[in-house]
């Protein structure tokens, strides 16, 4: 082209290039001219953001010390839109003719001086004819004063910025480090500066790797970033010695939960590698089977990039769930058990987690509280084989993540029938303890604060229903025993309720034992309840009798009747134990007698829906855990310790530890 005047317009209307830059917001008009700089080989980009006296947007100027604009090919680069001026142009981002005239989503007019060689050009668009350009040589004293100091460049200057979304200095910094941190990343002797301050490379770690193909060395450079790139899929880039893109491939690891790599290789084979060489040429046979090798060994390097990822961005969620509290508190466990129990659902929680991440990142915190103490709630019952049904059924598991899956769960399950003999085997020797002193120590055990603490710890003994009774309820249980103390005489004591061989003097030093807890749960057809447990243990001097029957069913006739436990979802069983029944009782007898059908040990009454009451001795209760767990007690053939001389205080305190 001579030099002097010269103008030219896009092959488009200016209709169809603002429609192509609809989605656009005001800073990628920045990025495009960035890139533009970038592409023609620029060492160093400077952007400067100009505000009025008032505070608002004047005008942008974007500096590079590239190439410059060849003028002589000018129709190549302003006369084209959305279409490469030459073929395998992949490290071009500016290749395709569109990016300059994103600047229209910032300013109102767009302004390039380039210098080239001796040559000195001025080029003007205005947004509101936006295919047409215009440009001139100008002379050297008329060049942008920026550019004076360089042999070659460009200087783009938008002007009529005002009321542009443009983001504030701190945030417009922090998305051009994102950006273009993978290109600073590769290219350490390329600078980008906002108002004087370099553009940092975003938060991201280095994986490298050597290798060898088919006697080809290479090496492998995969960058995970922090935060996803704003523009910038995951790519496989071949990067010639000269830091030249021969080609690039997506990644396979595209569209993963937060996983975000660029990966560059580099080596004297893609030093040689010929993008435009025949298909049917045995060199380029050649070629694709080394490039189809190189691939999948570069997905195999960036798979375990993304387990070593994804493992310690689960781990440190599920340390936030364990800090937030997600997690059952397990305070009415023994340590080592709860702390066992805890490290069991995390285990398995992590494989979930990294099978399918998406599912927790997508619940909020009271949905992510409740599936994990549903999941710690399934993993100590016998339920294994169906969570793994569920979870493969719902989850999409490729091979290797369900055959991961699929062996945790068996390890659970080994691991639960470990600890369920442990456990099985800390409550025998919990259950001889308690014989020991309901036997022959009851009389030594005379404060209420100790006794109570073996019953909470030990709530198992009443049936495997009780195993894990919730933490106290202050209002639930100040009510339950403000009516429990309503009843006429519940604490008066008579001769005909002391034992033989027991004094009545004796027997008043002591005091009952009351226990209210309420929990949720659900009841046989599947809707949720409240479930409400009163515990009243009479003192062991004490022989129950029919006088005890008729205080129980007056309390039932009590709660039934109480504004406060009139829900129907509330659910009441009333316990009432004593260390024997009297030998000269009748009713008890008879009413145990009478539902022995219902299959439930202890039952005396059951005519309300909400209300059940039950009559349990402490010998009975001794003897149901040795039967149910007869055949397994047996087998185990436990090596009980003889506890007749251990001193009655250290009895307590081991009983008042959890057994689970």
């Amino acid at each position: 082209m001579d030099k002097g005047n010269f103008s030219g317009s896009a092959q488009i209307t200016d209709e169809g290039i603002k429609k192509h830059f609809k989605s656009y917001e005001s800073i990628q008009a920045i990025y495009e001219i960035v890139w533009n700089g970038l592409d023609a080989k620029a060492n160093n980009v400077d952007i400067k953001v100009i505000y009025n006296p008032l505070g608002g947007l004047d005008h942008v100027t974007i500096l590079d010390d590239g190439e410059g604009i060849d003028i002589d090919n000018i129709e190549d680069k302003f006369g084209k839109f959305n279409e490469s001026s030459k073929r395998h142009d992949d490290d071009k981002h500016g290749s395709h003719g569109k990016g300059r005239l994103a600047f229209h989503k910032l300013g109102d007019v767009a302004v390039w001086y380039t210098r080239r060689g001796q040559r000195h050009v001025k080029i003007t668009i205005r947004s509101d004819e936006i295919k047409k350009y215009k440009g001139s040589d100008i002379a050297e004293a008329e060049q942008h004063v920026l550019l004076k100091a360089y042999d070659a460049g460009t200087c783009v200057e938008l002007h009529n910025c005002s009321n542009r979304n443009l983001p504030e200095n701190d945030d417009l910094a922090d998305s051009l480090g994102t950006e273009f941190g993978w290109f600073l990343a590769l290219n350490s002797t390329k600078k980008i500066r906002l108002n004087g301050k370099e553009i940092k490379t975003p938060e991201h770690d280095i994986n490298e790797a050597n290798f060898e193909i088919d006697g080809y060395k290479f090496a492998a450079k995969i960058i995970r970033w922090n935060e996803k790139p704003s523009s910038e899929k995951s790519y496989n880039y071949l990067i010639h010695k000269d830091f030249r893109t021969v080609r690039k491939e997506l990644s396979k690891f595209n569209n993963k939960f937060k996983f975000y790599i660029t990966t560059f290789v580099f080596s004297r084979w893609v030093d040689n590698y010929i993008p435009d060489i025949l298909e049917l040429d045995q060199r380029a046979i050649d070629q694709r089977k080394i490039y189809n090798k190189l691939m999948y060994h570069l997905q195999d390097l960036q798979r375990e990039v993304h387990k070593t990822f994804l493992r310690n961005y689960v781990d440190n969620e599920i340390n936030k769930y364990d800090e937030k509290g997600y997690f059952p508190s397990y305070k009415n466990l023994d340590h080592k058990y709860a702390e066992w129990r805890k490290n069991n659902t995390k285990s398995v929680l992590r494989d979930i987690y990294i099978a399918d991440p998406i599912i927790f990142n997508r619940l909020n915190e009271r949905q992510a509280k409740i599936l994990i103490r549903l999941l710690d709630a399934v993993l100590v019952s016998n339920e294994n084989n169906s969570l793994f049904d569920v979870l493969d059924g719902v989850l999409d598991l490729d091979e290797e993540n369900i055959s991961l899956l699929a062996n945790q769960l068996e390890k659970v399950t080994f691991e639960n029938i470990v600890s369920t003999i442990e456990t099985l085997q800390k409550r025998e020797a919990a259950v001889s303890k308690i014989k020991e002193i309901m036997a022959n120590r009851y009389d030594e055990v005379l404060e209420t604060p100790d006794l109570q603490k073996i019953i909470e710890s030990n709530t198992w003994l009443f049936g495997p229903q009780y195993t894990i009774l919730g933490a106290e309820e202050d209002d639930f249980t100040s009510i339950a025993k403000k009516l429990r103390d309503s009843i006429r005489g519940i604490d008066d004591i008579t001769d005909s309720d002391i034992e033989e061989g027991s004094k009545l003097e004796g027997a008043r030093k002591q005091v009952d034992l009351f226990l209210a807890r309420k929990m949720a749960t659900y009841n046989f057809a599947n809707e949720p309840v409240y479930k409400c447990v009163v515990l009243e243990i009479k003192r062991p001097s004490v022989s129950l009798n029919k006088k005890h029957l008729h205080q129980l069913d007056e309390y039932a006739e009590i709660i039934a009747k109480h504004t406060a436990f009139s829900s129907n979802r509330m659910n009441f069983e009333l316990i009432l134990v004593g260390r024997k029944i009297s030998k000269d009782d009748h009713q008890i007898k008879s009413r145990l007698g009478n539902l022995k059908h219902s299959g439930e040990y202890g039952l005396v009454s059951d005519g309300d829906d909400r209300i059940k009451c039950y009559v349990k001795d402490w010998f009975t209760i001794f003897d149901e855990f040795e039967l149910s767990n007869k055949y397994l007690l047996e087998n185990l053939n436990t090596r009980l310790e003889d506890f007749s001389d251990q001193p009655t205080g250290e009895m307590v305190e081991d009983l008042q530890l959890k057994t689970a």
